[in-house]
């Protein structure tokens, strides 16, 4: 595993990583010795369409009808429903060349044209899914990257959210908040780790977790998953390093109390 882009991502501050070039860079990790650059041109050339083409429009509507026609109608991109376990569908240079993807890395690039066209869009952190908003306030629009950009309304979206939680769920604000650029990318990486772990590949799922606590050491939880994956491999000292990295990282003393138990137990194990 290269580790130069882990620490690269892992040292931007969010605001400064460029979601397509970050999720570009992730996943050249498992495609060594490929240039990235047509991977880049690509991106910009959607990019350049979408400027060009949006030079007169400025209403977040007219915004998303644009994106979804470059994105799908342009460049031919869909939700790829036949292999949706397809890990293919989490790199985002198979997703390039296949034009393909999940919910997330189809939002990645629909999130990087939009900003760099200079048009406000974010991640919305649905249960079970990926949803884009692009605008503000009420003009903002909500779309599925994962159906050709349809708009979502309000009423369609509390369906969504009860379909994806079986029911159970209600729509609640913390599904209408704005993800972090880091968290898109765990959520693009955390895809490839759950079907590499769900298929037995623990050491595949293991070095996504590594990636995940490489590039976004501060996000707590990141540990206790990898402290898991690595204690169920039997690799006793690595899962305590990684307790000692999470127990660095947060400021709740029940956590640091739960950690401190996890080590005591670790160590007992040791002896």
């Amino acid at each position: 595993m290269n580790p130069a882009p882990l620490e690269r991502i892992g040292a931007l501050s969010d605001s400064e990583i460029d979601l397509a070039d970050a999720a570009l860079e992730l996943g050249a990790l498992d495609r060594p010795g490929v240039s990235l650059q047509s991977y880049r041109d690509h991106v910009l050339r959607m990019v350049d369409a979408a400027i060009n083409l949006g030079r007169s429009i400025a209403q977040p509507h007219e915004q998303a009808t644009l994106l979804s026609y470059v994105l799908f109608r342009r460049h031919g991109y869909e939700g790829d429903r036949a292999t949706y376990e397809d890990p293919a569908n989490a790199n985002l240079l198979d997703v390039i060349d296949r034009k393909r993807g999940l919910p997330v890395s189809l939002s990645i690039l629909y999130l990087s044209i939009a900003r760099l066209a200079g048009w406000h869009a974010d991640g919305l952190n649905v249960p079970a899914h990926f949803l884009i908003r692009v605008g503000e306030g009420a003009a903002a629009v909500l779309q599925d990257p994962f159906d050709q950009g349809k708009q979502i309304t309000a009423s369609s979206l509390e369906v969504l959210v009860r379909r994806a939680t079986g029911g159970d769920m209600p729509l609640e604000t913390e599904h209408l908040q704005a993800l972090s650029n880091r968290a898109i990318l765990i959520r693009l990486l955390n895809n490839i780790a759950a079907r590499a772990e769900r298929d037995g590949d623990h050491a595949r799922a293991l070095s996504m977790h590594m990636r995940m606590t490489a590039i976004a050491p501060a996000f707590t939880g990141l540990w206790w998953e990898r402290a898991r994956l690595e204690q169920a491999m039997g690799l006793v000292r690595a899962a305590r390093s990684s307790l000692v990295a999470m127990l660095e990282t947060t400021r709740s003393p029940e956590i640091a109390t739960q950690i401190r138990l996890a080590l005591d137990g670790l160590a007992r194990s040791m002896n």
